[in-house]
């Protein structure tokens, strides 16, 4: 295992040492790459000493012709003999820097050439991490398929409090293991992932919908596609970047998810229904926006088509996993659904409780009930993280029903 970690300027930067170590004892040889402004924090010769190798301070570090001409395409040489790209702090600037491509330094420039996983460990102060451009620039990596850990809440050398901390290095280090060891089981699966919330027009100017930002299903289609499934995500209205290499499809209305999807169901072997799809619709919606009068006005609705369901129905050989969102009595009704939808697998989840799960949240805590009777708990987790431990039951779980049929 070959690890290039770069390390960003933040006072984070000595836990890093520590990071390089951690790596060490794990099997991999590091490189370290370390930006002008981590050089205040930490010296170069710390990272030699703990790793045994030159630590790369500088893209045009020579001062002869020849050396040079040799360091101005060491940054393609190091992009190319390592395996993984760790970067630990990343800083907002090297973020930003990286979503955006620009290289002024060996570690921008090794990004842009590197072919491989990146990891990145982000850590700054609380509020540059909750800056619009800050989570702007996080959804953009997020998007190119690199794995995010951290940044973890607590006591930041700032003095402030709250999320902005660098992961410890063993939980960096044991991600890296596992970034690169990870098996691509779903090659020759396709996988079908709904996501995000639907909207029921009202009239032309208003509509029903829900809190779902979509990043559940989003999470699950960028981890299906990294373990080399083929993926159609069908995605109602959110505000998230197509995950690479994955068939995304654009709806607004149930209607319109249910007609995607039965488009696009037969040659799925995994159907994953993580869509909050809106339980009622107006059926003759009006032409003209309705004005608004002192008088109380009432609205009928009627229900929207039970896509789970008639899945449950037609869903032949394949797995299907739904999802069950509850405010209350959570297994009971995950349960319920996973009789009633003939589903093989629910994923619940508590809403409206937990500030750090479900809805719009990053993270998320859920319990997947089992077609065999099982119950398997998931600890509050990055959705991405989530995801993951989703796919590693549902495999396990459709090995087990063959062998009982």
């Amino acid at each position: 295992m070959r690890v290039a970690l770069g390390v960003g300027g933040g006072i984070a930067a000595y836990k890093s040492a520590e990071l390089a170590r951690a790596l060490a004892e794990r099997g991999a040889q590091v490189q370290v790459i370390m930006t002008a402004a981590a050089r205040e924090f930490v010296r170069p010769l710390t990272f030699a000493a703990l790793t045994g190798r030159k630590v790369v301070t500088d893209l045009f570090p020579a001062s002869s012709e020849s050396e040079a001409l040799a360091s101005a395409v060491e940054h393609i040489g190091v992009a190319q003999s390592n395996d993984l790209l760790v970067v630990a702090p990343a800083t907002a600037d090297l973020m930003a820097k990286f979503a955006h491509g620009l290289a002024d330094d060996f570690l921008t420039t090794l990004y842009l050439a590197f072919p491989g996983p990146v990891l990145l460990a982000p850590a700054m102060n609380t509020n540059m991490w909750r800056h619009p451009a800050t989570q702007a620039n996080l959804e953009l990596l997020r998007g190119r398929g690199h794995a995010i850990i951290g940044p973890e809440e607590g006591e930041l050398a700032c003095g402030m409090t709250g999320p902005g901390r660098m992961a410890e290095p063993a939980a960096i280090a044991a991600a890296a293991v596992n970034l690169l060891n990870r098996k691509r089981d779903l090659e020759g699966e396709t996988v079908l992932v709904t996501a995000g919330p639907t909207r029921e027009p009202l009239d032309p100017v208003r509509f029903i919908s829900n809190r779902s930002s979509g990043k559940m299903g989003y999470a699950l289609a960028e981890a299906a596609a990294a373990r080399g499934a083929n993926v159609i995500l069908i995605a109602g209205p959110v505000h998230l970047p197509d995950p690479p290499g994955v068939k995304t499809i654009k709806v607004q209305t149930a209607q319109e998810m249910r007609d995607a999807v039965f488009a696009n169901l037969e040659p799925a072997t995994i159907v994953i229904k993580a869509a909050a799809v809106a339980d009622y619709h107006v059926a003759n919606v009006p032409q003209q926006k309705l004005k608004k009068t002192a008088a109380r006005i009432s609205i009928e609705l009627d229900p929207t088509p039970d896509i789970l369901a008639e899945l449950g129905q037609k869903k032949g050989d394949r797995l299907l996993i739904g999802f069950a969102a509850e405010t209350e009595n959570l297994r009971q009704e995950a349960r319920r659904k996973l009789l009633t939808k003939n589903c093989d697998m629910i994923v619940a989840n508590l809403v409206g409780q937990e500030e750090n799960a479900g809805f719009e949240s990053d993270t998320n805590e859920v319990v997947l009930l089992l077609a065999t009777g099982s119950t398997v708990s998931v600890p509050p987790s990055p959705k991405r993280e989530v995801a993951d431990r989703i796919l590693d039951e549902a495999l396990k779980l459709r090995l087990a029903l063959h062998a009982a049929r």
